[in-house]
C-alpha cells in the first residue's frame, strides 16, 4: 500500500472512530497503529521521540493553566467583577449582557481556557439576565458564545499547544489573537444590544430596561473588592511580555495567585471543594495528555513518511491562487473543529497545513490566528460542541431553545471575525509585527 492511500485509510479510520464514540485518546492511538502496521515505521522510535517530546517545559503550562482556571471558577473572581461594571453602566439598556461580553474576555485573559468563561460566570448571569428580560435561551447562548474569547484573548491553552507543536513564537500568536477578541467583543456585544432593544421585551413579560434586579453594590466597596480580580490579567500579561517570566512560569503563577484570591481574599475556597476539584482537574488532565501523545505520534509518523510535502505538492499542482486554498483550508478546519476539540485538531492538522500555507506564502504568526480563531468556532457546533453542552447543562437550558441564538451569535458576530483573520493579514499580524514577533 502506498503511502497515501494509507494515509487516506488512516483518516477513514479515525473518522469513524470518533464518530462511534470512541475515547478521543483511543482513536488516535487505534489510527497510529494502522499507520505503524501498514507503513513499516519502526515504533520503538516513535515511543522514545514521543517521550521526549512529552517532558517539555511549554507543554507543563497545559495542566497549570487548567488548574488556575478551575480554581477561578470556583471563587467569586467574575462576580466581583460584574458587580464593578454595574456601577459604571448604570441603566443603559441591553448594558448587562455587555458586561458579560466583556468579563468573559478579561477570563480569558486569566485561565486561558473557554471552559472558564461558562463556568464563573453562568450562575451568575444568566439568571440576573433572565431577570432583565432575557429569554433563557439566548442568556445561556450570550454567556456561553462569549466563552470562546477565553481561547482568543492571551493567554490561551490552544495557542501554547500551537507554538509547542509547530515551533511558532507562542509570545507572537497571543498577540497575533488579541485584535480579532477585540472584534469578536464588539460584535457579539451588538448583537446583545439589538437583542435587548428589539426582542427581550417582546419575549419575556419583564422588560428590560436596564434595571438590575440585584441590589447595585457601592461603588466604594465594590471597586476595593474588584481591584485583585483586576490585577490578576494585569500580572499575567505584564510579566509575560515583560520578560520576568515565560508562559509556563505564568501559568504556575496565575495557579498560585488564583488559590490566595479565593481562599485568602474572597474565602471561597474550602478544604473540602479545593480538593474536590483538583482531583477532577487531575483525572482531566490526564486524558488530555494521552490524547496529546498519541496525536503526537500519529503526527510525527506523518512527517517522517513527508505527507506534508506531499499535500503541498497537490495543492501547488491543483491551484496557484492562495485565496482558493484558504477557502478550502477554512472548510476543513469548521469540519475538524466539529468532531473534536481545538487542542486534539491543532496536534493533528498543524503539522499538515502550515507547510501547505506556508509555500502559499502565509506568514506562520497569520496562519496561528487562522488556526485559533478557526477552531475555536468548534467548541459550539455539534456534534462536538463541547462548551455548547456545558453551557446547556448551567443554564439548564434545551437545545432547541439555545441552537438558534448561538447561530445568530456565530454566523452574524464570529463568521465575519473569521473571515476578516483568514483574508486580512494586517488583522493578526499589526501587534506583532509592531512588538516584533513577525
Amino acid at each position: 500500500m502506498d503511502v497515501m492511500t494509507a494515509f487516506a485509510f488512516c483518516m477513514v479510520l479515525l473518522l469513524v472512530l470518533l464518530l462511534v464514540g470512541v475515547p478521543l485518546p483511543y482513536c488516535f492511538a487505534g489510527a497510529l497503529i494502522f499507520m505503524v502496521a501498514t507503513c513499516g515505521i519502526p515504533i520503538k522510535s516513535l515511543f522514545v521521540w514521543g517521550y521526549s517530546q512529552m517532558i517539555s517545559t511549554s507543554l507543563m503550562a497545559v495542566p497549570m493553566f487548567i488548574i488556575a482556571g478551575n480554581l477561578i471558577a470556583e471563587s467569586s473572581i467574575a462576580e466581583k467583577l460584574v458587580d464593578l461594571a454595574r456601577i459604571f453602566v448604570g441603566k443603559v439598556k441591553g448594558a448587562l449582557g455587555c458586561i458579560c461580553v466583556v468579563v468573559c474576555g478579561i477570563m480569558g485573559a486569566i485561565s486561558g481556557s473557554a471552559f472558564t468563561g461558562i463556568a464563573a460566570l453562568g450562575s451568575i448571569m444568566i439568571p440576573e439576565l433572565q431577570k432583565e428580560g432575557y429569554s433563557r435561551g439566548f442568556a445561556t447562548s450570550l454567556v456561553t458564545c462569549s466563552s470562546i474569547l477565553g481561547t482568543l484573548i492571551p493567554p490561551s491553552i490552544p495557542i501554547i499547544v500551537l507554538g509547542w507543536t509547530t515551533g511558532i513564537s507562542i509570545l507572537g500568536c497571543f498577540m497575533a489573537t488579541v485584535v480579532p477578541g477585540i472584534i469578536t467583543i464588539l460584535t457579539f456585544s451588538a448583537i446583545n444590544v439589538f437583542y435587548a432593544r428589539r426582542y427581550a421585551k417582546e419575549e419575556n413579560a419583564e422588560a428590560i430596561e436596564g434595571q438590575v434586579t440585584k441590589a447595585k453594590p457601592k461603588a466604594s466597596r465594590a471597586f476595593v473588592e474588584a481591584i485583585p480580580a483586576l490585577l490578576l490579567p494585569v500580572i499575567i500579561l505584564g510579566g509575560i511580555y515583560g520578560g520576568f517570566f515565560t508562559a509556563t512560569e505564568a501559568a504556575g503563577v496565575c495557579s498560585v495567585l488564583a488559590l490566595l484570591l479565593g481562599a485568602l481574599v474572597y474565602r471561597q475556597l474550602k478544604v473540602k471543594n479545593t480538593m474536590d476539584m483538583l482531583k477532577t482537574t487531575a483525572s482531566s488532565i490526564g486524558s488530555i495528555f494521552m490524547m496529546i501523545f498519541f496525536c503526537l505520534l500519529l503526527s510525527q509518523c506523518m512527517t517522517q513518511l513527508k505527507i506534508p510535502q506531499m499535500l503541498v505538492d497537490i495543492f501547488l499542482g491543483f491551484t496557484n491562487n492562495k485565496f482558493v486554498v484558504l477557502i478550502m483550508v477554512n472548510v476543513f478546519l469548521l469540519f475538524v473543529g466539529m468532531i473534536v476539540n481545538d487542542t486534539t485538531a491543532i496536534m493533528l492538522c498543524a503539522p499538515l497545513l502550515m507547510p501547505l500555507l506556508t509555500a502559499y506564502g502565509v506568514n506562520p504568526i497569520h496562519f496561528g490566528a487562522l488556526m485559533i480563531v478557526n477552531l475555536s468556532c468548534g467548541c459550539l457546533t455539534p456534534p462536538y460542541a463541547s462548551v455548547l453542552y456545558f453551557g446547556m447543562k448551567v443554564g439548564n437550558a434545551k437545545f432547541g431553545e439555545m441552537m438558534k441564538n448561538t447561530l445568530v451569535f456565530l454566523l452574524v458576530g464570529y463568521v465575519p471575525v473569521m473571515l476578516l483573520t483568514t483574508y486580512v493579514e494586517a488583522i493578526s499580524l499589526f501587534l506583532p509585527r509592531l512588538l516584533g514577533y513577525a
